[in-house]
């Protein structure tokens, strides 16, 4: 198949001097087994803009990524692309023209170095062999550009998602490409990072890079984009100056129809204690005492490594505690692993979807059934019925986008493979919740059906302990807010004390 013809109707000088685009996306389609997941998208790029695309879960947006990095080739149409016409890239190619993308899943690679990653394929070698010290120099310098605080010899399993999110933009920036598209790129980073990325952004707009940005925080959009192009259902809607639309209208451009609050109103009174951690330490956490009440909602914030997914993880005992004490409902427990927390009715949604809230290949059913096997078995064979109509339920109530219960979950969106995770969770009927980033790279219109859906378990007796990145939600969604900084709980804030302002003071202190 041939990929490329040339666009014999503008030589390149003429091109600059129409001045017009440097990307053209012409009718494309895509289909997957007979699901169409672009419905004939046309749109255009300008060359040296900050593009923004936005659209619910499913509306098309990661499709046409990996179109333009070539994972995926068009059922039909074309890309334009400098002035030359594609029918398809392949992903060498793509590279070659100078086109990198910041996924919202990592491609990093966990078991080498930063340094290592951030070289590989392009590594420093001293005759014929690798120059560690000098790769290390390397991504040093770079890291003290944006004053990113990384060791680059520390293996990027042993990061954060955060820290493993601020490496990826590093690594692509450092590329030199002049075509970025950054899909969700903020989803796991706090204020301060954010506020880092778009310093970025603005130095690489003067640069003359172009970006496709991509996300759901419909407020970066307005802070570093110059156009806003809207898909819905694999179509494309419309192209927006940014000044020519604010954040209403694209949310109903989006949806197809008008939202109202963001936050549900609580009707549930607090009850009494249900959950106390005393003393709790290890090598991430000093120190950590607190308590949950019933029918509460129970903030945690601050910024990246300040302890907040280490400490949800000590609790549903995925890490270990070297000291202190956990009581449910006034009696002391030993919740040394998952399996210990499954059994008191405590489950955990964790930060890092892919790597451990969802098995990718196994289909959706199963991953929402995993934990409770036991619960639907007989004699050793699970009853696929009581399954059927769990899975059915849990997808009709969480609204999650899919054809089958029966396909893979790596077939899903970012935001739909989110669903499921929080499908597993709701499976288990525990009364305390942790959810770490419980809407990362969730549209707006899914984060509100996530909302109403938390504030519903709580109306139900249930407790929630929600670790947020994302400070609106945090300050919308809670009744109280634990601020946590360098592994310790520096300062609880009741709702007549939140505020962003505060927040930031007592996680930077």
């Amino acid at each position: 198949m041939n990929n490329s013809k040339e666009n014999t109707s503008n030589s390149p000088a003429e091109i600059r001097q129409d001045g017009k685009y440097i990307l053209e996306i012409r009718d494309v389609k895509k289909s997957f087994g007979g699901i169409s997941a672009l419905k004939g998208i046309s749109m255009n790029v300008a060359a040296g803009e900050v593009h923004a695309i936005v659209g619910e879960n499913g509306a098309g947006k990661s499709t046409l990524i990996k179109i333009l990095t070539g994972a995926h080739t068009p059922t039909s149409g074309s890309v334009v692309y400098e002035g030359r016409e594609y029918s398809g890239f392949t992903p060498e190619q793509s590279a070659s023209l100078g086109i990198a993308a910041i996924y919202q899943e990592f491609n990093l690679i966990p078991y080498l170095s930063v340094a290592e990653n951030m070289f590989f394929g392009n590594e420093i070698c001293n005759g014929p062999f690798c120059d560690y010290k000098k790769m290390r120099e390397e991504t040093k310098k770079l890291f003290s550009q944006i004053g990113l605080n990384v060791d680059p010899a520390k293996m990027v399993k042993d990061l954060g998602i955060a820290q493993q999110q601020m490496v990826e933009i590093v690594k692509t920036v450092s590329k030199k490409a002049k075509f970025i598209i950054m899909d969700e790129p903020t989803a796991p980073l706090t204020d301060n990072e954010t506020k880092v990325l778009y310093g970025i952004i603005r130095k690489l707009k003067q640069q003359g890079v172009t970006i496709i940005y991509i996300s759901h925080r419909l407020e970066e959009i307005f802070e570093v984009c110059d156009r806003v192009t809207v898909f819905r259902d694999g179509q494309f809607i419309c192209t927006k100056n940014i000044e020519d639309t604010n954040r209403d209208g694209l949310i109903a451009l989006m949806v197809g129809r008008e939202l109202g609050e963001s936050f549900p109103e609580k009707t549930a009174s607090v009850g009494d204690v249900c959950l106390e951690i005393e003393h709790y330490s290890n090598k991430n956490l000093h120190d950590v005492s607190f308590t949950l009440h019933k029918s509460e909602i129970l903030g945690i914030g601050g910024l990246m490594g300040a302890g907040r997914t280490e400490l949800a993880r000590a609790i549903f005992g995925a890490d270990k505690v070297q000291s202190g004490t956990i009581k449910i409902n006034g009696s002391v427990k030993s919740i040394k692993s998952p399996r210990d927390a499954f059994q008191n009715k405590i489950a955990l949604l964790p930060e890092d979807r892919k790597g451990q809230g969802v098995a990718l290949t196994l289909p959706i059913r199963d991953n929402i059934t995993l934990p409770i096997l036991k619960k639907i078995s007989r004699l050793g064979f699970i009853n696929r019925g009581e399954e059927d109509s769990l899975c059915k339920k849990l997808k009709e109530d969480l609204a999650i986008k899919l054809n089958t219960i029966k396909q893979p979950a790596k077939s899903l969106s970012g935001g739909n493979q989110q669903k499921v995770v929080l499908a597993k969770l709701l499976a288990t009927e525990s009364d305390i919740l942790i959810i770490d980033e419980p809407t990362r790279g969730i549209d707006v219109g899914a984060k509100q059906e996530i909302y109403k859906l938390m504030r519903q378990l709580t109306d139900q007796g249930k407790s929630i302990i929600m670790v947020s990145s994302e400070m609106s939600e945090l300050i919308g969604m809670s009744d109280r807010i634990l601020v946590m900084r360098e592994g310790r709980i520096r300062k609880e804030l009741m709702p007549h004390e939140f505020s962003q302002e505060t927040i930031l003071n007592y996680a930077s202190l």
